[in-house]
């Protein structure tokens, strides 16, 4: 079944990947996108499509249960998809992982499982895995390597979420080392973009900002209040790079090692709240809930073999979160509310646009 593409109000053009490269994958092969009604999943479909690729496959969730092995071995059997993406999962930050545990540690492992053995049974030709930064150990020393994994405890209040991920690392090096598949992971950092979840009850930390300045904004209320002491450390990737990085990866890397992704540059949550006050509602203060959790205090990705490949990213955090506040304005977000409307979907710069994912996305504003 292939992506259906959505309408969209225009949004401010942001350009992805820095770095010039051709790919070298059939156009007219079968590509599947698991997760592709998602921030990251939208971003990729509507990358793919960029590059002229006409067979993208997808699956709707009444279509097919992820977490049922025979429901996903039938639509391989059915599909045979050549490449797939891996990037379906119930995704948050501290108040979602804190309250769901079971749900993120069983969804993810599950997901994960039937996927990658699927894409082996039916015998893909490529599979990336896309995890996440929380796999690293919360006193990780900065910025961390690809290597540092494993080597200390975990962020308490997203390990189950991060035990599922490292699973999903061990299960395509198991296959690789076992069966000979060409299955890659990748671990990027922190994501915002169109498509993003704007629920104050469920969101990252950036998508949870903008919505608590804007929200600010329609009220016209003197401050915005954001949780923690504003110390902790984060790096952001806009969403369409990373679907660019993504393409470039399934081209250029063949490696057994996890590799991480991401800009290189971080910040502190203060200095976040700063730079989207400015572009929100420069009017606000900002006031720090210290009662509230911070997580972990910093998470740099050390990028260098990513940039050894030859790949940077392209999009400015400013310019970027410019743009996401644009599309969310663009996509319902004009008056305050509980949660987020459905979006229309997004149309970055010379891009055909993809539906939004209604996929489980639970978090909490504060990083995770």
């Amino acid at each position: 079944m292939a992506s259906a593409a959505g309408r969209s109000a225009e949004v401010p053009a942001v350009a992805p990947g820095a770095s010039a490269w051709a790919n070298t994958l059939p156009l007219d092969g079968r590509v599947y996108v698991a997760g592709h009604r998602g921030l990251v999943g939208s971003a990729i479909v509507r990358r793919l499509k960029a590059a002229g690729f006409t067979d993208i496959l997808t699956a709707e969730r009444a279509e097919v249960d992820l977490r049922d092995q025979v429901a996903v071995n039938n639509w391989f059997a059915r599909h045979r998809p050549q490449y797939v993406f891996v990037v379906a999962g119930t995704v948050g930050g501290i108040l979602a992982n804190s309250t769901r545990p079971a749900e993120f540690i069983y969804d993810n492992m599950m997901i994960h499982a039937t996927v990658v053995h699927a894409a082996y049974a039916h015998k893909a030709e490529k599979l990336l895995y896309l995890g996440s930064s929380c796999i690293y150990p919360r006193d990780c020393p900065q910025p961390i390597r690809e290597d540092f994994l494993l080597t200390g405890p975990l962020e308490p209040t997203n390990a189950p979420y991060a035990i599922a991920k490292i699973a999903g690392i061990q299960l395509c090096q198991a296959y690789r080392r076992q069966y000979g598949c060409n299955f890659i992971s990748a671990m990027p950092t922190n994501l915002y973009g169109p498509n993003d979840n704007f629920d104050l009850n469920s969101s990252h930390v950036l998508p949870a900002l903008i919505r608590k300045f804007h929200d600010a904004k329609i009220a016209r209320a003197g401050h915005a209040t954001v949780w923690g002491s504003g110390r902790p450390r984060r790096e952001f990737l806009h969403v369409d790079d990373l679907a660019d990085c993504c393409l470039f990866l399934m081209n250029r890397y063949e490696a057994d090692q996890h590799i991480n992704v991401g800009t290189g540059i971080d910040l502190s949550i203060g200095e976040l709240a700063q730079l989207v006050g400015r572009i929100v509602y420069p009017q606000a203060r900002i006031e720090f809930d210290a009662a509230k959790p911070d997580g972990t205090p910093r998470k740099l990705l050390d990028v260098s073999a990513l940039h050894r490949l030859g790949w940077r990213h392209g999009i400015d955090l400013e310019a970027g979160i410019a743009s996401a506040y644009a599309w969310f304005l663009a996509n319902g977000g004009a008056s305050p509310a509980t949660e987020t409307r459905k979006p229309a979907a997004a149309k970055p710069a010379a891009r055909k646009p993809a539906r939004r994912n209604t996929a489980a996305a639970a978090s909490e504003e504060t990083a995770s």
